[in-house]
């Protein structure tokens, strides 16, 4: 079951990625190849909170990355909201496509508002005072709005993400990607950011989040993607998945997990 089924806002057909292969100046033979994505098919529809989980090294971020071009595909296509995401049109799906980091990754020399005014201003999407206006009420809606005029190293690991996600928000975005947004945090700030991101999905925003926080999965998504060996393997929702995992290596996945 999907969000709704009327609106497909990302359609990735055929995806691979292939590292290595490189023929190294003076080198006999090129580098090894690495196989990470085997050829995804899938579709997001509008509203969908999708959770991506599996093993280390299955391939879930790199193929969070290929979305936005982060990372190059070797094969493939993306469309999203029907335009190919491509090096052609991909400054205007950035606009439109969010991303939160592992490592927050916020302009150390900038304060906590400049942040979040940044790229809005930038790119000419909203004037200076709208930007600052917008700026104001997302930190209000993470719970920061104490700290708009800091720098970002004054912050607590917790802090900053939810700082992060403000700035992913202030490009009004139609999709936000989470690539382990909280696996670089310390346990006790781990809750504050998944307490916002809760918030998040019953706003309406589409989320793909790469996780291995089960709970949240379990209780926010609406579909929960195991990916292993570069490959989609299961696509239920999370009652289903949780409850009757049908792959043999997913059983494995969750025996560990939960």
């Amino acid at each position: 079951m999907t969000a709704n089924h009327a609106e497909k806002i990302l359609e990735v057909r055929g995806l691979t990625k292939t590292y290595g292969g490189e023929a190294k100046k003076g080198a006999k033979q090129p580098t090894p190849t690495l196989d990470v994505l085997k050829g995804i098919d899938i579709d997001i529809y509008r509203g969908d909170v999708v959770c991506l989980i599996g093993p280390s090294g299955c391939g879930k971020s790199t193929f969070l990355r290929c979305l936005n071009r982060l990372e190059i595909p070797t094969g493939g296509s993306i469309k999203f909201e029907g335009i190919e995401v491509d090096d052609a049109h991909i400054d205007a799906v950035r606009q439109k496509m969010g991303m939160v980091f592992q490592h927050f990754n916020l302009f150390p020399h900038l304060t906590v508002k400049q942040n979040l005014c940044l790229a809005p201003e930038l790119l000419k999407l909203k004037s200076k005072e709208e930007a600052s206006k917008r700026a104001e009420e997302l930190l209000a809606r993470v719970g920061l709005s104490d700290k708009a005029n800091v720098f970002p190293k004054s912050l607590s690991g917790g802090q900053q993400q939810r700082i992060a996600i403000a700035r992913a928000l202030a490009m009004d975005p139609d999709v936000i990607l989470f690539d382990e947004p909280t696996s670089a945090l310390d346990p006790e700030m781990v809750g504050e950011v998944l307490e916002l991101m809760k918030e998040l999905a019953h706003t309406g925003i589409t989320m793909l989040v790469v996780t291995h926080e089960m709970g949240f999965a379990r209780e926010v998504s609406n579909r929960v993607i195991f990916i292993d060996e570069g490959r989609i393997q299961e696509d239920e929702p999370p009652q289903e998945l949780f409850s009757n995992p049908k792959h043999p290596r997913l059983k494995a996945f969750l025996s560990r997990m939960l």
